[in-house]
Order: structure tokens, then C-alpha cells, then sequence
């Protein structure tokens, strides 16, 4: 008697929270659910209702009732299908949610006209707990943020030995790094050398180097460069196909490298790290947030408090953190208090990339570096938040401004391409590109399914589409085409022409420029150790990835960032595991 009133209790508990959370007038799938499922189906039996904070059990019961994603992909017939993205295996409830509106999280970085059941008109925050659980786990190590170069520097940790814990606060995983296009920059490997394509990590490093502004801390530069091909020996060892090689800005040569096609870098090699991380059985944590970097009284790290969706706040004792949190590019207000030229500036960036990593390893002694150093992309789809990859222009796109002329070497470094742009009448330009192009990566077509795209059989017909003179047009296509005959730029001075614009049909994207990557953060050494205010190491305490200062100078280029957050990922997962196993 005494365990069913306890059900009865729970369910009623759960039922008026519901009650509360609708009032917004939306009705969530719970309601929807009433008459169908009782609160047991999806919460499971027993005294009290839990829910962990990942929402694994509720997810186990949706795809019980519904069928996995894939199977949803298949039956769906949306014109853009959101249960087939490049997102990946994502909860259900990352999108669905039983006791407020539900939200796509497709509309996080996209304007589509998406219907979901049971949604509201905005996303929808989830309230923040104010109670502490007293539980407190124990590993040897925790890794915030489980974007490539978390995930990175977990599998390295674990195979050494050491019992990791992945903290996310986002409902999925991947973070930016998931939307990573172009590829990763890499010298002296295998590929470049099976296509004959002479380099060496002293030309990447003079490349880093000069499109920073020489601004790099060297030493980390040269760490980027050495270990770069090293990086994607280990990426290709644990799966992932890096076998096609082009170039994208401010790279003297081809080492740009990316799946088959030229499929999209980031999508593929966050699917490979989430496959490896379920291999291991890590121990991920999503809906979780860190709150507070745990140190003892002499300033050694000993742990991290984090606030769980559901569960609250709670202890995770370790013997080492690694911060691997991502920059703030999605963070306006931190935008503009270090940029404040670029307030009100889209943002090509998930929500996620708020900079919390960087405030908590500040808030724990970190030095921060080169914080006012942030990158605005020069092609970002006008209206939107989707990056066009630059990979496109390194596969022979042009840009032309709305008088139809071209006015930029459409591969110069991102900071001077934004200028060149920013100074064209409305601010934007035409990323302009033929079939040829289309056919020679693989990730171009994504844009058509977005409806980002302008097309004409004909230069004239493209002319039409977009509103230039055709005149001109026809002109700068003509005048690009005998560059690429000539193999000289004579006025614009592009230094790799790769194919002529003369297939039909004919393409264009409007573009304008937006926030894209923070080269600045926390301040560490060649080990990936994060440094304190007075200079020195603080102890147990390390960081990976955009959320740090140096790698890049003023100036990140296309390609570099993948590049960063596997090497100095494997670093720190390396140098961590060390410390906390006493090597």
C-alpha cells in the first residue's frame, strides 16, 4: 500500500510541476501523452521519480515507442529533415521535452519554419537548481566540455590508464568543433605525400606565424605544426578518413586535410571520437555544468562542483581538470566589451560557446591571453548563422561585390578578406562558383538543401538571380578564368588558381562577414598546463583548445583550429594523466 501511494505521489509531483510549467500556453509532450502513457512509462516505477541529467532513461523509452533517429530519418519527409543532420545520434530530448515547450535545436543557428509537437515559438532555458546534493563522485580526471578536443584528450587519458569524467552543459555533445567544415591543417603526412604534395612544419609554422601577425606565442605555434601530422595518424588509427588534402587561407601549399569528397571535417570527426568514447565506456555527463574549479588550500586542483539538470550540485574529486570548454564567439556581450565594433555581429558559433571554461580557469588563478583577438569569418551566409566553409573559395570560388567585380585574393587571411568585404556596398559580397567547383566537394551541397543558393544556367541567367550588372559579371568571370589559364593573378595576386569557372550551371551565395573564433583564453605551456597569474603552473590544472590563448596571434587560420584541438587535446589528456597516476 505504502509503495503504491508512493507512485501515486510521484506521479502527482511530477503532474503539478507540469502544471506550473504550462501555463506558458504551450502544451508539452507529457500533456500530449495523457490518456496514452501513464508518468511510469517514461519515468520507470518505483518510490520516487529520478531522472538522470543526460536523460538516458527517458531517451531509452522514446525510441522504444518511436523508432531510433535513423529510423525516424527515414519515414520523415520535411524538405529539411531534422532527424537526419549532421548533429549526429542526438537524444530525443534534446529537441523534445515532456514538462515545458519543446524547441528544435536545429533553430539554435537556423531560421527554418520547423513545426515540432508540443513546441513553443522560443527556446526554452531550463530552470537552474538552487539544491545541493550531497553525493560526491571521485576520478582521476574531469574534462569540461565534450567538443573534439575534450573528447581528444578523454580517450587519451583513458588510455593511459585513468578514470575520466566528461562534463557538457549543452544537451548534446560535439560543440564547435561538430561544425567545423574546411579541415585540418597538417604537415608531412602521408597523404600530402601519396599526392606528391611537398611541405614541411617549418612552411606550416612560417604560415601560422605570419597569418597571427607574428602576434603567436612561438612555442605553441611550433607545437601545432610538429604534432600536426602525428594528430592525424591518431585520428586515422581510431577511424576517421583524412585522405583528401586542399587549401584554404594564408597556406603556402595543400594541407588542408578532410574526408573523401571533401565532405565536412567536423561533423565526421566528432561521429568517430562520440564511436571511440562509447568504445571505452566514458563516463559523459551532458545537461551538466561546472560551476566552480576545486582547489586545496595551496592552490593545487582537486576537483570541480557542477549543477546538474536534474540532480542539482554535486563533488567530482579528481586529481587533475582539464578545461576544454570552447571559446566565446556566441557570447555577444563578452564580443563587444573586448570588440566593441563587432556589437550586434551574427555569429557562426552553437550556443554552447559562451566562454564559461575561460572565466572558470580565470576564476581559478588562470592568466588569460590575447582576449581581444577575435576572428569574424568573411563568409557567412546573409541572414543566417550557417558558415560557408572556405574550403569553397580554396576549390576555386570567387567573390564579387554587387557591381559584379571582383575586389579581393579570395585566400588571403580571414581578418583582410572581412575588411575587403565590409568595405563593398551593403557590407556582403557573392561567393560565385560553377558546377565544377560544385562537384569537387561534397559539403557544397548542404547549402542547397539550406536554400542558400543563387543559380542560372547561364553567367548572364546567375547575373539575373542576384541583381548584378551582367556585364560585369561576365567580365570578372572571363578575367579569372584567363588567371587560371595564365597561372597569374596578376591583379589580385592569389597565389592557387585550381580551376577555371566555365561549367555550367552557375552559382551563387550572398556572404557577409561574422563573429567566427576567439584566439584568445587561458594561458598555457607547450604541455598544456595552464599558467597563473604570478607565472607559475597551477598545479593539476590544464587546457585544450579555442578556449586558449597564443596558438593563433590576431589571426586563425582555416584549418589550424581542428588541427589545435587534437594536438594540444592529446597533451593535455597525456600530461594529466601523468600527474594523476603518479608516471
Amino acid at each position: 500500500m505504502k509503495s503504491r501511494l508512493g507512485i501515486l505521489l510521484a506521479a502527482l509531483l511530477v503532474l503539478v510541476s507540469a502544471t506550473v510549467l504550462w501555463a506558458g500556453g504551450a502544451e508539452p509532450l507529457a500533456k500530449l501523452h495523457q490518456g496514452k502513457v501513464a508518468c511510469s512509462d517514461c519515468h520507470g516505477k518505483g518510490k520516487k521519480v529520478v531522472v538522470d541529467d543526460s536523460e538516458k532513461g527517458v531517451n531509452s523509452r522514446c525510441v522504444g515507442c518511436h523508432g531510433t533517429l535513423a529510423e525516424l530519418g527515414g519515414k520523415s519527409r520535411e524538405e529539411v529533415n531534422p532527424h537526419r543532420s549532421h548533429l549526429g545520434d542526438i537524444n530525443c530530448t534534446t529537441c523534445h521535452h515532456g514538462h515545458t515547450a519543446s524547441w528544435a535545436y536545429c533553430l539554435s543557428c537556423h531560421a527554418f519554419d520547423m513545426k515540432i509537437p508540443g513546441g513553443g515559438a522560443v527556446a526554452t532555458k531550463a530552470a537552474a537548481t538552487s539544491r545541493q546534493a550531497k553525493r560526491a563522485d571521485k576520478a582521476d580526471i574531469v574534462v569540461i566540455g565534450a567538443g573534439a578536443a575534450g573528447f581528444t584528450a578523454a580517450i587519451t587519458a583513458h588510455d593511459a590508464g585513468a578514470k575520466v569524467i566528461i562534463i557538457e552543459k549543452q544537451p548534446i555533445t560535439g560543440g564547435n568543433s561538430m561544425l567545423a567544415a574546411g579541415g585540418m591543417n597538417a604537415a608531412e603526412t602521408v597523404y600530402q605525400k601519396e599526392k606528391g604534395i611537398p611541405d614541411s612544419v617549418d612552411l606550416m609554422y612560417k604560415d601560422t606565424m605570419t597569418g597571427g601577425g607574428n602576434l603567436n606565442d612561438p612555442a605553441l605555434a611550433m607545437v601545432l605544426a610538429k604534432n600536426s601530422a602525428s594528430s592525424v595518424d591518431w585520428l586515422t588509427r581510431l577511424g576517421a578518413d583524412l585522405s583528401d588534402v586542399g587549401r584554404m587561407g594564408g597556406a603556402s601549399v595543400n594541407r588542408t586535410h578532410r574526408p573523401k569528397g571533401g565532405a565536412a571535417v567536423g561533423a565526421h570527426i566528432t561521429e568517430v571520437l562520440r564511436k571511440n568514447a562509447a568504445q571505452r565506456n566514458l563516463d559523459i555527463r551532458i545537461n551538466s555544468k561546472v560551476v566552480k574549479i576545486l582547489e586545496d588550500k595551496k592552490g593545487r586542483v582537486i576537483g570541480v562542483r557542477v549543477a546538474g539538470k536534474h540532480s542539482g550540485e554535486y563533488t567530482i574529486k579528481a586529481k587533475a581538470v582539464i578545461i576544454a570548454a570552447g571559446g566565446f564567439s556566441a557570447n555577444p556581450e563578452r564580443v563587444a566589451f573586448y570588440r566593441p565594433e563587432y556589437k550586434g555581429m551574427t555569429t557562426s558559433n552553437q550556443p554552447g560557446a559562451t566562454g564559461d571554461g575561460i572565466e572558470l580557469g580565470n576564476q581559478a588563478g588562470g592568466e588569460l591571453k590575447d582576449m581581444k583577438e577575435i576572428q569574424i569569418h568573411p563568409t557567412v551566409a546573409a541572414g543566417s548563422r550557417t558558415l560557408i566553409t572556405e574550403a569553397v573559395r580554396g576549390n576555386g570560388a570567387i567573390l564579387v561585390n554587387h557591381e559584379g567585380k571582383r575586389f579581393v585574393n579570395e585566400l588571403t587571411t580571414r581578418d583582410k578578406c572581412s575588411a575587403a568585404i565590409l568595405a563593398q556596398k551593403g557590407q556582403s559580397a557573392f561567393l560565385v562558383f560553377d558546377e565544377g567547383v560544385r562537384k569537387s566537394l561534397k559539403q557544397i551541397d548542404g547549402y542547397f538543401h539550406l536554400n542558400l543558393v543563387s543559380q542560372g544556367g547561364s553567367v548572364r541567367d546567375l547575373a539575373a538571380a542576384i541583381k548584378v550588372p551582367a556585364d560585369a559579371l561576365e567580365a570578372s568571370i572571363a578575367s579569372y578564368n584567363k588567371a587560371v589559364d595564365d597561372k597569374n593573378d596578376a591583379e589580385f595576386k592569389r597565389p592557387d588558381l585550381p580551376r577555371a569557372l566555365r561549367t555550367a550551371g552557375y552559382y551563387a551565395i550572398e556572404v557577409k562577414p561574422g563573429v567566427h573564433y576567439t584566439m584568445g583564453g587561458l594561458k598555457i605551456t607547450i604541455g598544456s598546463e595552464v599558467l597563473g597569474k604570478d607565472g607559475k603552473v597551477i598545479p593539476g590544472l590544464y587546457a585544450a583548445g579555442e578556449g586558449t590563448g597564443g596558438v593563433h596571434g590576431k589571426n586563425r587560420l582555416g584549418g589550424n583550429s581542428i588541427s589545435q584541438t587534437i594536438t594540444f587535446g592529446r597533451i593535455a589528456g597525456e600530461n594529466a594523466a601523468k600527474m594523476a597516476m603518479g608516471k
